[in-house]
């Protein structure tokens, strides 16, 4: 399953300590107290949420892989491997063996992929804990990437890249992403490429594996009714004998550096799939390796910005240029993007493309947000988080991310973190990456109304 852009948590990565120098600024709270880890010596990082609300417990793998690890030979593959994971191992000989299992141990299962992370998980009945931990081990560590099994999953992946595509927004958001991060576009498509999907063959599987799939790049979660000194003695016993890599793969195989936008870049998508017309305008924003602080002011940005009372809804929504309008970012680990999307009135794009522009410049105006829209942002952003951990089994894939994008410390130490934003902060976010700085802006619109409103004529940068 493929994570699908725009439905991220808040998640963040802490890589290098020299330029990190302004995370120390904030704090590093110890994790609650339900919540335990500790790192193998094969560098395996285990976390451990116990929650006996339910006599349940899931297990999940996460591995740091996913699209910014894949080149255009590999794009699609971090997904494609995701579905070869529940096929044949070692221990179970076909997928037909393998569904056995799965319905002996009452298991419910399900993968993730996305921007910088896959993810595999189990839920089951407690009393199946130790076996559950033994059939994830297996699947982990001894895939066997049958041929034929493969060549039908490659169908099976690729017709879910083609179902994807039958979404009317994902030709702009493809579009989009090819302008915004240029030939290392790959790196930022989790879904991939038809051609390279349909022609996977085993052999790349396994340098898949052989690259990033150790104990040291990735973290085992179990979540649930469990004792957290059980589970670490069970993990002891069932994975310590996976051996780590001994190299840290994204040295090895560094991610490259996305190149700051050199210019604004605009462009129309026209699609018969389209009922409304939609603008999408994306900027580079904080990159988690080198600015931490920013991300906490996105969030609260946007938070702002998101409600009805915000001065950009009044100036779109309510003047009736516009029907929807929202702004986000994606905190990652190699530059998150900056989105704002806008489903303009289709009689008044012309019209609600110049107020866009026009707000844009008064967003770091000292009254564009109000010392209440802050506090409020602050408060409602809390209990957000404290929300997503209602349902253990889905907590842990927001752990997950944390772990893979950030680390456990900027998990721990959000809250807290989030509460020292001040105005000052905010604007120093607008300019530092939204105000002034090149973007790409992307127009989706059918056939007919194009013909209609002639967008070429005004949806441009010099306008």
């Amino acid at each position: 399953m493929i994570h699908k852009k725009y439905q991220f948590t808040k998640k963040a990565l802490l890589f290098l300590f020299l330029i990190l120098q302004p995370v120390m600024l904030f704090a590093q709270a110890k994790l609650p107290e339900n919540m335990f880890m500790r790192k193998m010596p094969n560098g395996l990082d285990v976390l451990v949420i116990e929650d006996n609300s339910v006599p349940l417990a899931t297990i999940m793998i996460t591995c740091k892989n996913g699209a910014y690890t894949e080149t255009p030979r590999f794009n699609g593959l971090s997904h494609l491997y995701e579905h070869m994971f529940f096929k044949a191992n070692r221990d179970y000989n076909s997928q037909e063996e393998f569904m056995t299992r799965v319905s002996e141990l009452g298991i419910k299962f399900n993968g993730e992929t996305s921007f910088e992370n896959v993810n595999y998980y189990f839920t089951l009945p407690n009393y199946n804990l130790e076996e559950g931990l033994k059939f994830m081990n297996s699947a982990i560590r001894f895939p066997k990437f049958d041929r034929r099994e493969m060549m039908r999953e490659n169908v099976v992946v690729d017709d879910e890249f083609q179902r994807l595509e039958s979404n009317p927004f994902h030709a702009l958001n493809d579009a989009m992403e090819h302008h915004l991060w240029g030939n290392l576009y790959s790196r930022k498509n989790p879904i991939g490429n038809h051609q390279v999907i349909r022609s996977a063959t085993p052999d790349l599987m396994d340098s898949i594996k052989n690259k990033y799939y150790f104990p040291n790049n990735c973290l085992l979660t179990v979540a649930g009714s469990v004792s957290h000194e059980d589970v670490f003695s069970q993990v002891d016993k069932i994975y310590g004998s996976w051996q780590s890599s001994g190299f840290d793969p994204f040295q090895k195989w560094p991610v490259p550096e996305f190149k700051p936008l050199q210019k604004t870049d605009y462009f129309i998508v026209e699609s018969p799939l389209s009922n409304v017309p939609v603008i999408d305008l994306e900027w580079h924003g904080p990159d988690m390796r080198t600015d931490v602080p920013a991300t906490y002011a996105a969030d609260v940005f946007s938070y702002i910005i998101n409600q009805n009372s915000s001065k950009l809804h009044k100036a779109l929504v309510q003047s009736g240029l516009a029907l929807q309008v929202d702004i986000g970012y994606l905190t990652l680990s190699h530059v998150g993007p900056i989105s704002l999307h806008v489903v303009p009135n289709p009689s008044k794009i012309r019209e609600c493309m110049a107020e866009l522009k026009k707000q844009i410049e008064m967003m770091d105006n000292d009254d564009y947000v109000t010392d209440e829209q802050i506090e409020t942002a602050k408060e409602k952003l809390e209990i957000i988080k404290i929300r997503e951990e209602e349902v253990t089994s889905d907590f842990t894939q927001v752990l997950a991310f944390w772990w893979s994008a950030a680390s456990m410390d900027y998990f721990s130490g959000y809250n807290a973190n989030l509460q020292k934003m001040t105005r000052a902060d905010l604007q120093s976010y607008v300019r530092k990456y939204i105000k002034g700085h090149p973007y790409c802006a992307g127009l989706l619109l059918s056939p007919e109304l194009k013909q209609q409103v002639q967008p070429e004529k005004f949806f441009a940068a010099n306008n």
